[in-house]
């Protein structure tokens, strides 16, 4: 009897911690190291790499489920969100496979970061480098992938949906951590520095050594130093280029104390203000009620918690059209929604939004890609685009809505 008590309670434990396992492949399985044949599924073994994890359509992903992709921007279609990068070199790579591009595309609830704060593609210069984190393009994708010489392709070529792209800067002050100088030399233009976390070097504690330049800008205090401002010692931050093809690679900003770097943090932070206010908060339908005409949005993240928080301001001028409708309360938020395209772009918000009351907020689940704020919305009237899984960009009523130059706007290319 207490063999099958003891022969029960191993079972349950170990599919327990089976379940804890991720059901997917993770970057924890290895390096990609090129186009994978995949197994007939009758032939799979207990032991295998589960297969990489596919997004679903209007479904955030699970958490740990991109792959990691650094590399250099080297062109952007800003207007469609879509870039490539030309891929770090890594110690998997063949020498045939290095520095070929990887073409990909945001997707719509991904989120770029730069200098700490949110951004927009346009805002990220070319020659940038940057940590991404990835998903497979969807299996009907046919996309061309970008000419190289002797049609070759980065072993990462299929990773061509992204979630979240940072430079160097976001990437390591988000973990805390910064770079100690050990020595400056002007002659050579060399900067060798440790990283550290907490005071404490991170990794094997070896230095690098970075190339500096006669044009790499200086940031100290509120305003700008220059070369021969780095000295040992200090805690610095720093973009760079041309990483991994001659060294580490070449820095192009440094920003050598607290304040510099909270300055430009904030700078970043109030154009990425800008840019929303003028082309709404995007987010997925997750619900309509045709009936009583309710539309639910949840937002994508990836945007400043302000933004979220001027939601619920009060404008009680916007009485007239897109908001008026006998239930309406003027004291109450409202707003005004917007068809979007995946990629973000509107057709003409100035005069195709429709709205009302928001009549509830609500907290959901935060996950890889969604922000965890709800709303509902009681429109005068619905559109055909206010459906589940569709994206759409909402307008609180305290934000003025203005034509978008030409190019931003999809009207008439259909």
């Amino acid at each position: 009897m207490r063999s099958l008590i003891f022969c029960c309670c191993f079972i349950s434990f170990a599919v327990l911690h089976a379940e804890d396992k991720p059901r997917f492949r993770t970057d924890a399985d290895g390096p990609v190291t090129g186009e994978p044949k995949k197994k007939n599924p009758k032939s799979q073994k207990p032991d295998d790499k589960p297969d990489w994890y596919q997004l679903v359509d209007g479904e955030f992903p699970p958490e740990g489920s991109a792959h990691a992709v650094s590399g250099e921007l080297i062109q952007v279609d800003h207007l469609e969100r879509r870039f490539q990068i030309r891929v770090d070199r890594n110690d998997s790579q063949d020498r045939g496979v290095m520095d070929l591009p990887l073409e990909a595309g945001m997707l719509p609830y991904g989120s770029i970061w730069y200098h700490g704060a949110p951004a927009a593609l346009q805002d990220v210069p070319l020659g940038t480098h940057l940590h991404g984190l990835f998903y497979l393009a969807a299996p009907d994708d046919k996309t061309p992938l970008p000419e190289t010489s002797n049609n070759r392709k980065s072993p990462e070529w299929q990773f061509r949906r992204c979630l979240r792209l940072e430079d160097d800067f976001t990437f390591h002050s988000k973990q805390k951590q910064l770079w100690k100088v050990e020595s400056v030399d002007l002659d050579k233009k060399k900067l060798s520095v440790t990283l550290i976390e907490n005071g404490q070097s991170v990794g094997d504690g070896k230095a690098k050594t970075f190339d500096l330049q006669s044009s790499t800008r200086v940031f100290q205090g509120h305003g700008f130093g220059t070369l021969k401002s780095l000295q040992a010692g200090q805690t610095v931050l720093f973009n760079i280029t041309w990483a991994t093809l001659y060294g580490p690679g070449r820095i192009t900003a440094i920003w050598l104390d607290e304040q510099s770097r909270s300055l430009a943090t904030e700078h970043q932070r109030e154009t990425h203000r800008g840019h929303i206010r003028d082309r709404g908060l995007a987010g997925y339908v997750t619900a309509v009620n045709d009936k009583q005409r309710l539309v639910t949005i949840t937002f994508f993240d990836g945007v400043d918690s302000q933004l979220f928080a001027e939601l619920k301001g009060i404008n009680e001028e916007t009485q007239g059209w897109p908001f008026s409708f006998p239930e309406d309360d003027p004291k109450a938020p409202k707003g005004g929604i917007a068809v979007s395209r995946e990629c973000l772009m509107t057709y003409d918000p100035v005069n195709d939004r429709k709205g009302g009351n928001i009549i509830e907020f609500a907290k959901v689940p935060a996950a890889p890609g969604c922000s965890g704020v709800q709303i509902k919305v009681k429109c005068g009237m619905l559109l055909e685009g206010y459906r589940p899984k569709r994206v759409v960009r909402f307008y609180p009523a305290t934000w003025k809505v203005e034509a978008l130059p030409q190019e931003e706007r999809f009207e008439g290319r259909e």
